[in-house]
């Protein structure tokens, strides 16, 4: 009987604890690890800014509990962030939509203007052409504007 309580008390029982914390600090910690998100981290810094604060009994300034709530309400203020940057891509995309409108008018309304001028079809190569006795020089300026853009 005392050789059986001398194992139990000696082997059994000490390997019985070393299992207890093998699973409780390798196991269940990393556990915890794999369970542990961005979100949970920051909200863990306030706190503990506090404890360190008040075990070196040095005075909070308010902007700093204020920094904490910030960082424990994180999640509100990233949608608020969002919803900033939302705003603003929705006006860059009001001009650009705008720019786009326009670009297409101006496109339109010269693609008119040049099949005014029809300058695809062209005089048969049979027909001659009379020589004018009087003829008079044409400046390069005589080209016409094509829907108010000038040829270059």
């Amino acid at each position: 009987m005392l050789k059986r309580l001398w194992k139990k008390w000696t082997i059994d029982k000490p390997a019985a604890f070393g299992d207890l914390l093998w699973d409780i600090f390798v196991v269940q910690f990393a556990a915890s690890l794999n369970r542990l998100t961005l979100r949970r981290i920051v909200a863990i810094v306030p706190l503990v800014l506090v404890i360190i604060a008040y075990a070196h009994h040095i005075p909070l300034p308010p902007e700093l509990m204020l920094v904490g709530d910030a960082l424990a309400y994180i999640d509100i203020l990233s949608v608020i962030a969002v919803l900033a940057v939302l705003s603003r891509m929705s006006a860059i995309l009001f001009f650009a939509r705008q720019g786009a409108e326009q670009a297409l008018k101006l496109a339109s309304r010269m693609l008119g203007g040049v099949q005014r001028l029809d300058v695809r079809h062209r005089r048969e190569g049979g027909a001659r052409r009379r020589k004018r006795l009087f003829g008079r020089s044409k400046p390069d300026d005589d080209y016409p504007a094509v829907a108010g853009a000038a040829w270059a």
